[in-house]
């Protein structure tokens, strides 16, 4: 897969959505392309590019940091990706998730139970019996499948922001006092343990 041929796939199935629909997408490299490229410390003419957004510079009289603070400034305003603009065209919005949480979308869960189908029925590994198998996978999705693999991702949601509250409330605590100590593991032995025991106790740094 790569950029283009995503690209072309999501301007087909952008009608076949809801006004305002939300598509959850991954950081993948083919959904992240950017609409332009934005200049960088190694970029020979980062006033040509300044200048292309309006702004009036005289890099005989700037260096190198002093253009890239000006890019840095203007670069919210063009720092966006091909896909996220088709959408918005469309009446559409794309929903990016963090990176390494892919149990945040529930398209995940039905990749895994199509591809357990097709693995768990191939017995040929011919690539017809294969794509075969792959459609039929497909169709036995329900929605009640759909509606259970939304409410997971919930839970999973909500274990991460309790998580996070966790580690809100933990970093409240580490500014009022220094010297807390982080428990690790069962301190339910006895202190009569092996003296070499540090009682699982690791202060915080």
């Amino acid at each position: 897969m790569n950029g283009q041929t995503f690209k072309e796939w999501f301007e087909e199935i952008l009608p076949l959505l809801k006004d305002n629909a939300v598509v959850v997408m991954d950081n993948a490299p083919y959904h992240s392309v950017k609409s332009e490229r934005i200049p960088t410390m190694n970029w020979k003419k980062a006033d040509n590019w300044i200048h292309s957004k309006g702004e009036e510079v005289d890099p005989s009289m700037l260096i190198k940091s002093d253009l890239m603070d000006i890019v840095n400034r203007l670069k919210t305003k063009y720092n966006s990706y091909v896909i996220d603009d088709i959408a918005k065209e469309a009446g559409k919005t794309i929903l990016r998730l963090p990176p390494y949480h892919c149990e945040l979308n529930p398209i995940e869960l039905v990749w895994s139970k199509v591809k357990h189908h097709v693995k768990s029925n191939n017995t040929t590994f011919k690539t017809g019996d294969v794509q075969h198998l792959l459609h039929q996978a497909i169709d036995r999705v329900t929605p009640e499948d759909w509606q259970n693999f939304i409410s997971h991702v919930k839970t999973e949601e909500q274990k991460i922001w309790s998580v996070d509250f966790i580690c809100d409330e933990l970093t409240d605590e580490l500014q009022l006092n220094p010297n807390h100590v982080l428990t690790i593991g069962d301190t339910s032995h006895s202190s009569s343990d092996d003296d070499d025991d540090d009682d699982g106790c690791c202060p915080l740094e």
